[in-house]
């Protein structure tokens, strides 16, 4: 769904599974200290939504997620994931019940995929499945925000700030009133400081949830009976995830920043010496200057020094190994 906010001043498109909403405005600093200071909104109507009503929607996602829904309070935002029969992440949920219907607003273009799956799934269930990407626009608001809400409109707040679930065709009057629009870059530097993995960009086809530190956030411990709940009991309990998410502090005098996929190599080893990881998504920040998350083996020592390419990078523990 590409956005209308695209033809404001300034647009530049963002580039891959963001390119239908704008990267930045022009000035990507100005826009991350804006949004890092409680202003602005970030036009996130790309992503997919999912909406699932009906009496037994709690019960039945409960044993599809691997979050603990059934007692979901309305209004209270949580987040999950599904799990392919191996344990490893198909399908990331940001999630927030109304009160009549639970909303989710998912990867960009990931919600045929998920609605053929839950549909597979309803069985004798009380449940209505919909995609609502084509009439419903989600919209960032940083924490702190004073923007006004419009009325009726679904909210998901976290610490992180509110996602609002706003009707599609209101989505360029809200704009005129909101405050200054932020591109989603700097959406992502902030996320990368804040440690948050994103599906597609921290995960491949056989990242498992313990890897990234989704156990707690997205993954409940003390339930069973979803999809791929073997391996996430297994890890826990008599294993190690094979690789850990890792933050990096990159060399800020160097003008190139690794972008991902680059591979990681420990420093002062041989320069054609064994991968040990690789860069899942990098940013340039406004304070803290070139960063990165990435994955690493497990047994990679926590302190030592890494190599992107030609590119030094410090460790920051994010994943206790």
């Amino acid at each position: 769904m590409k956005s209308p906010l695209l033809s404001l001043p300034g647009a530049v498109p963002a580039e891959g599974v963001d390119e239908d909403v704008a990267g930045h405005y022009g000035d990507l600093f100005r826009e991350q200290r804006a949004l890092a200071d409680g202003a602005g909104f970030v036009d996130l109507s790309h992503r997919g939504v999912v909406a699932v009503s009906g009496e037994d929607r709690l019960s039945w996602l409960h044993l599809l997620l691997t979050q603990h829904v059934t007692d979901l309070a309305a209004g209270q935002a949580t987040e999950a994931l599904i799990l392919s029969a191996h344990g490893h992440i198909e399908h990331a949920l940001y999630l927030v019940d109304d009160g009549a219907t639970v909303w989710a607003h998912i990867e960009p273009g990931t919600q045929e995929a998920l609605l053929a799956y839950l549909e597979s799934m309803k069985f004798f269930y009380r449940v209505e499945v919909a995609d609502r990407t084509a009439d419903t626009a989600v919209v960032h608001l940083p924490a702190g925000s004073i923007a006004p809400v419009p009325a009726g409109v679904v909210v998901r707040e976290t610490a992180y700030g509110r996602d609002l679930f706003l009707p599609r065709a209101d989505l360029e009057s809200f704009a005129e009133q909101a405050g200054p629009p932020v591109g989603i870059l700097a959406h992502e530097a902030l996320r990368v400081e804040q440690h948050r993995p994103r599906l597609g960009f921290e995960t491949d086809h056989r990242t498992i949830p313990h890897e990234l530190g989704w156990i707690g956030t997205a993954v409940h411990l003390q339930k069973g009976c979803y999809r791929g709940q073997e391996t996430v009991a297994r890890v826990q309990n008599l294993g190690k995830p094979p690789r850990r998410l890792v933050f990096l502090h990159l060399d800020g005098s160097e003008v190139y920043l690794p972008p991902a996929g680059t591979e990681l190599r420990v420093a002062d080893e041989d320069p054609d010496g064994r991968k040990i990881g690789f860069i899942t998504t990098s940013a340039r920040h406004h304070e803290l200057g070139p960063v990165a998350l990435a994955l690493v083996k497990r047994n990679v020592p926590v302190d030592a020094p890494l190599m992107a390419d030609s590119t030094a990078a410090a460790q920051e523990v994010v994943v206790e190994p």
